[in-house]
C-alpha cells in the first residue's frame, strides 16, 4: 500500500495532491448516487447485504443506542439500525448526492424520526467530543484522504466505551479465491459501471481504492495507535470483507 504523505495521497491507482482527494470522491459519489444501492446488488449478487446484517449483529442495537453513520448517505446501515431497534442514528456522508437519495428513501418509507442526515467529512466530523455510543463506516474508510484521522475522529465522537464498526473490503485470505476476484474486480465491476451507472471510471476507481486500502492485520494496528482497545477483526466471505471493531475505553 502505498501511504499517503502531508502532500499527496492515493486515488485509485493514481497519487494526487491530498488537497484534490476530497473532491474527486465527491465526484465519484455524485456520480454513481442515484444508482448506488443497484450497484451495490448487482455487483456484490447481493451479498452485501449480509455483511450489512452481519455489521448490525456486532452493534447490537438497542432503544437508548445513538449510533453515527459516517459515509452512509443512502441510509441502508441507518434503515437497518433502526429496523433492529435503535434509537437514533445520524447519517454523515461527504456527498450532498448521497445524502439526498437517503433522505428521499427516508420520506417514501416514512422514516421522519429517529434519524437525521449531514453532509460532513469523516476527517472533521461536525459532532460533538463524546457525542454519540457508536460509530459505523460500511465501504467508506477507503475513500477517505487521511485514515488515521479519520480514524482519531471516530473515537473523539464516541463515548467511553463506544463501539466502531468498520465494515470495508479487505485481503482475500482463501488462495483459489484472490485470482477469481482480481479479474472480477477489474473486468466485470467497470464494465458493470458502465452499463448500468454510465460511468466506468468510477467503478474502476472503486476496485483500485480496494487495493490500496490497508489488509486486516495493518488497519488493526492503526486502530491501536490511535488508542482504540479491544481492536478485533472477523472476515466474510473469506477476506473479500472484513469488520473491524475497537472500544473507547
Amino acid at each position: 500500500m502505498s501511504e499517503m504523505n502531508d502532500k499527496t495521497a492515493d486515488f485509485g491507482y493514481r497519487t494526487v495532491d491530498a488537497a484534490e482527494k476530497p473532491g474527486l470522491v465527491r465526484g465519484v459519489f455524485t456520480s454513481v448516487a442515484a444508482r448506488y444501492d443497484l450497484m451495490n446488488d448487482l455487483m456484490s449478487g447481493g451479498v452485501h447485504r449480509l455483511w450489512k446484517a452481519s455489521l448490525i449483529d456486532e452493534l447490537k442495537p438497542n432503544s437508548r443506542m445513538r449510533l453515527l453513520d459516517v459515509a452512509g448517505g443512502t441510509g441502508d446501515v441507518a434503515f437497518r439500525f433502526l429496523d433492529a431497534g435503535g434509537g437514533h442514528v445520524t447519517v454523515c456522508d461527504l456527498t450532498e448526492s448521497m445524502v439526498a437519495v437517503g433522505r428521499d428513501r427516508a420520506i417514501d418509507r416514512g422514516r421522519l424520526s429517529g434519524v437525521d442526515w449531514t453532509v460532513g467529512d469523516a476527517q472533521a466530523l461536525p459532532i460533538a467530543d463524546a457525542g454519540v455510543d457508536a460509530y459505523t463506516i460500511a465501504f467508506g474508510l477507503r475513500n477517505v484522504t487521511d485514515i488515521d484521522r479519520a480514524l482519531r475522529e471516530a473515537r473523539r465522537v464516541l463515548k467511553p466505551g463506544g463501539l466502531f464498526l468498520c465494515l470495508e473490503f479487505s485481503r482475500v485470505v482463501l488462495p483459489a479465491l484472490d485470482r477469481l476476484y482480481d479479474a472480477y474486480s477489474f473486468q466485470v465491476l467497470p464494465a458493470l459501471g458502465r452499463w448500468v451507472a454510465k460511468d466506468e471510471e468510477s467503478y474502476r476507481y472503486l476496485a483500485e481504492s480496494i487495493r490500496r486500502f490497508p489488509d486486516q492485520q495493518s488497519l488493526a494496528r492503526r486502530m491501536q495507535a490511535v488508542g482504540f482497545a479491544r481492536v478485533g477483526c472477523r472476515n466474510l466471505s473469506g477476506g473479500i470483507a472484513a469488520i473491524h471493531r475497537g472500544r473507547r475505553l
